[in-house]
């Protein structure tokens, strides 16, 4: 309850204080219009190079550079939490790319956070945009819901700046479905959401940990992917 009221004014001071656009750091908005407007585009399919066994279809509206990848890091790690609403807005963009002709509700699972990590930033900002998410489709007439299936079992390092087999290495094994949780229904459709794919292993992870405890994953959803190629 505390937590949830700091978190919001906290929002609150970032929307009426004097700041600058997140992805540009001219004066004005929380973000300016042709730094958000990234944000806005429709869906696309996304997918690393190269990809793991295991990874599950996925899609982004954004490559993660530019004032995209400014105002994710501005939202993460510097607080900036009224940007939850243009990110979640955007990852409902994803969302709705990734269940179109879904056959049933859809449930979005958020990939975890280290609990480090969200000790650090006092907040899980992959959640809080999975319910702004949530919200956005149901005004958009799509049965949504949040369902924080996913824990970490063991300690992980950072993934900053792992390659993609020491980010695969990091974290096999590592997300399990936590004890005494609803599971999702049968026509249930899943979707895992997460804020940027890199090389894919989280989302490969989260789905291994669905699979083993019998929960299918229809697709994924991220804001951003980061434009990766294969060397030479």
């Amino acid at each position: 309850m505390l937590r949830s009221a700091v978190e919001a004014g906290q929002a609150l001071l970032d929307l009426v204080l004097p700041r600058s656009c997140a992805g540009c750091s001219l004066a004005g908005p929380l973000l300016c219009p042709r730094c958000a407007a990234p944000l806005r585009r429709a869906a696309e399919p996304t997918q690393p190079r190269p990809c793991p066994a295991g990874f599950p279809p996925t899609w982004a509206v954004s490559a993660y550079d530019g004032p995209v990848r400014a105002a994710v890091l501005a939202h993460k790690e510097h607080g900036r939490l009224a940007l939850a609403r243009p990110l979640g807005e955007a990852l409902a963009r994803s969302v709705a790319g990734a269940v179109d002709s879904a056959p049933g509700p859809v449930v979005l699972v958020p990939v975890p956070s280290r609990a480090a990590a969200t000790r650090q930033r006092g907040h899980d900002p992959v959640l809080r945009m999975a319910r702004v998410a949530a919200a956005w489709l149901r005004e958009q007439g799509v049965d949504a819901r949040v369902s924080p299936l996913l824990r970490a079992r063991r300690r992980l390092a950072d993934q900053a700046g792992l390659s993609a087999g020491a980010r695969t290495v990091n974290l096999g094994g590592a997300h399990r479905v936590r004890p005494r949780v609803r599971l999702p229904g049968d026509h249930d459709c899943v979707v895992l959401v997460d804020d940027v794919v890199t090389t894919g292993a989280s989302l490969t992870e989260a789905t291994r940990a669905l699979l083993t405890a019998g929960v299918p994953v229809h697709a994924a959803a991220v804001v951003a992917a980061t434009q990766r190629r294969r060397p030479g």
